[in-house]
């Protein structure tokens, strides 16, 4: 496997993610920022902080199989949230964690950031996902 994580002495415990990951490996796998639309671009869950959290989870897996990876090879993820408030953790991890099997991602998370942000480039959108990985 190219990616180990770690969680050292240190640093905050528990976590809903892992503070390091170390990878090793020649081939970088970068996903763009996904959200809750299908392929065809409809919208999923609007409204829906989960939802969308679930969906743009799905279409990183896709990201990642396309180009030979998975979850397992993910060195870290990044959220952009609209309109974040820290109590909207729930339904955040609610989103991950309904997906999570399904999509093949171990919790704790890859090393993770949440950033809010005032609006992504639809009106809809809620969430958007980017993921870097490491393959061998």
């Amino acid at each position: 496997m190219a990616v180990r994580y770690l969680s050292p002495q240190g640093m905050t415990q528990p976590t809903p993610y892992h503070h390091v990951a170390v990878g090793t490996g020649a081939r970088h796998v970068h996903v763009a920022g996904q959200i809750a639309r299908l392929p065809d671009g409809t919208p999923v869950a609007p409204g829906d902080l989960a939802g969308q959290v679930a969906q743009a989870l799905r279409n990183t897996a896709a990201g990642l199989a396309g180009a030979g990876a998975t979850f397992a090879d993910v060195l870290r993820l990044t959220f952009y949230v609209t309109g974040w408030t820290p109590e909207k953790i729930t339904e955040f991890m609610a989103g991950v964690e309904q997906v999570a099997d399904e999509v093949g991602l171990a919790l704790p998370t890859p090393p993770a950031s949440l950033i809010g942000v005032d609006y992504l480039f639809e009106p809809d959108v809620l969430v958007e996902v980017e993921a870097i990985a490491l393959v061998d």
